[in-house]
C-alpha cells in the first residue's frame, strides 16, 4: 500500500482561545466556562479537603481531651456474660472508682477467658460514663487525610459536573443555530445538487 496517504485528525490544543474567523462567541464563552470550572474545582477541592481534615483532627483531639483512662475490675467471669464476638471478646460487667471516690458499674468488652477480679483499662468521659477508646493522634491524622481526599474528590467532581450544565446549554444553542442556518442554506444546496 505504498503511496496511499491516510488522513489523520490532529488535535489543536487551546483552539477556543486562538484567533480564527470560525470561532464563534459560544466557543469563547465555553472556553471561559471550562477555565472557570477547572479553577473552581481545584480551589474548591483544596479548600474543602483542608477544612475537612482540620475539622476531623480538631474533633478527635477534643474527644481525646474529654476522655480519660481508668482502671476497672471485672465483677464476673467472662464465661458467665454471654456470647463471644468474632474478635474473641465478650461484654462483661466492670466496676471502677471515680476521682471523688464514687463507685460506678457498667459493661465493657473483655477477653473471653477473663475472670472476675481481673483489672482492665476502660475509658470514661467527664461524667464518668463509659465511652469507647479515643483515636490515637497518628490514627487521627490518617483518618483526617482520608477524609480530606474523599471530600476534595467529591467537591471537585461536583463543580466539574455543575460546569457541564452551561456547556450543555451552549451545545444545544449551537445545534439550534446550525439547524437554522441549514434551513436557510439547505434549499440552495439541494437545487445545485439536482440541477
Amino acid at each position: 500500500m505504498a503511496g496511499t496517504s491516510r488522513a489523520r485528525a490532529t488535535r489543536v490544543w487551546l483552539w477556543r482561545w486562538r484567533v480564527s474567523p470560525l470561532r464563534r462567541r459560544s466557543d469563547r464563552a465555553e472556553a471561559w466556562i471550562v477555565l472557570g470550572t477547572w479553577l473552581l474545582a481545584l480551589l474548591g477541592a483544596v479548600l474543602a479537603g483542608v477544612a475537612t481534615a482540620d475539622a476531623m483532627e480538631r474533633g478527635m483531639a477534643e474527644n481525646r481531651a474529654r476522655t480519660r483512662a481508668v482502671s476497672a475490675v471485672l465483677t464476673q467471669d467472662a464465661t458467665e456474660s454471654g456470647t463471644e464476638s468474632a474478635l474473641g471478646t465478650v461484654r462483661v460487667k466492670v466496676r471502677w472508682t471515680d476521682a471523688n471516690g464514687g463507685s460506678h458499674t457498667d459493661r465493657t468488652k473483655a477477653d473471653a477467658d477473663a475472670t472476675a477480679g481481673t483489672m482492665v483499662t476502660v475509658w470514661v468521659n467527664r461524667e464518668d460514663e463509659l465511652v469507647s477508646k479515643p483515636v490515637a493522634p497518628s490514627e487521627a491524622r490518617l483518618q483526617a487525610a482520608a477524609g480530606c481526599v474523599l471530600v476534595a474528590l467529591g467537591a471537585g467532581t461536583a463543580v466539574l459536573v455543575a460546569g457541564r450544565l452551561p456547556r450543555a446549554f451552549l451545545e444545544r444553542r449551537r445545534l439550534a443555530e446550525w439547524e437554522a442556518e441549514w434551513e436557510r442554506v439547505g434549499p440552495g444546496w439541494k437545487k445545485r445538487m439536482l440541477g
